[in-house]
């Protein structure tokens, strides 16, 4: 398996297809991360086209086993942070 790309990577790939400096490309991935981080936080969902759908779940209260002592216990209800792969992305990546 590849290693995954670097935010320095992914700034400077970014800036070379937008044919714009560095600074402008990180300026633009810093704010597409502060939009999605808000929008998601605050219970919506955020669509990136050919990519997926970024959104936050609600979880219930769940009993769950500590692995090492295999004690129960009650979990309390969270939030979690998932992302459905768009079908294009699949489909480009399965060729």
């Amino acid at each position: 398996m590849a290693k995954p790309m670097t935010k320095t990577q992914l700034v400077a790939a970014l800036a070379e297809e937008m044919d714009a400096d560095k600074k402008v490309a990180s300026a633009a991935l810093d704010a597409i991360t502060d939009i999605i981080t808000r929008e998601v936080s605050a219970g919506g969902a955020v669509t990136l086209p050919g990519v997926g759908k970024i959104y936050c779940r609600e979880r219930p209260e769940r009993m769950v086993r500590n692995p090492a002592t295999g004690e129960q216990f009650k979990k309390e209800a969270d939030k979690v942070v998932k992302m459905t792969i768009a079908k294009a992305l699949k489909d480009s990546v399965n060729g």
